[in-house]
């Protein structure tokens, strides 16, 4: 199936993380439209030489840890017209990525700030559902199921 997002996410139990991770970048995402079964989200990225991508996206309520997720680039211009049909729906965080095993999967590593500041969680993404994968020491207890941490349940 095209436009999916297999994915698993998990509390982080240190910061060991930063030690390994080959890159960071800053997010700024809103979320347009925050419904049972689907979000519209915003978002801008920020690397550390101050180069900006912005993206749309739109997912689906989530099946087993597979979900329907479309994604398109827009602007930085577009972006900053749509934040403000978010509202307060505004999430901060610093993004790190991490290599996984096995290659080429990765570990994306957020670092909440706004509104959630002091919360990291570790999410990897799958080809398939019954991908396996090596946990690190800093990867903790699995919350893919609890809807509390779903970013758009975070605003």
């Amino acid at each position: 199936m095209e436009n999916r997002e297999i994915e698993r996410k998990f509390l982080v139990n240190d910061n060991s993380y930063r030690k390994s991770a080959y890159t960071h970048y800053d997010i700024i995402q809103g979320y347009i439209c925050k419904e049972p079964g689907r979000t519209i989200r915003i978002r801008l990225r920020t690397d550390a030489d101050g180069t900006q991508q912005a993206y749309i996206t739109i997912k689906s309520r989530m099946e087993s840890i597979t979900r329907f997720e479309w994604e398109k680039p827009i602007s930085v211009a577009d972006f900053q017209a749509l934040l403000p049909l978010c509202g307060n729906r505004v999430i901060s965080k610093v993004r790190y990525l991490v290599a996984a095993n096995p290659e080429p999967l990765k570990w994306e590593i957020d670092e909440f700030r706004i509104p959630n500041t002091g919360l990291v969680m570790a999410e990897i993404e799958l080809p398939a559902e019954d991908t396996s994968f090596e946990c690190p020491s800093f990867v903790g207890k699995e919350v893919t199921h609890d809807a509390r941490y779903y970013n758009a349940n975070m605003i």
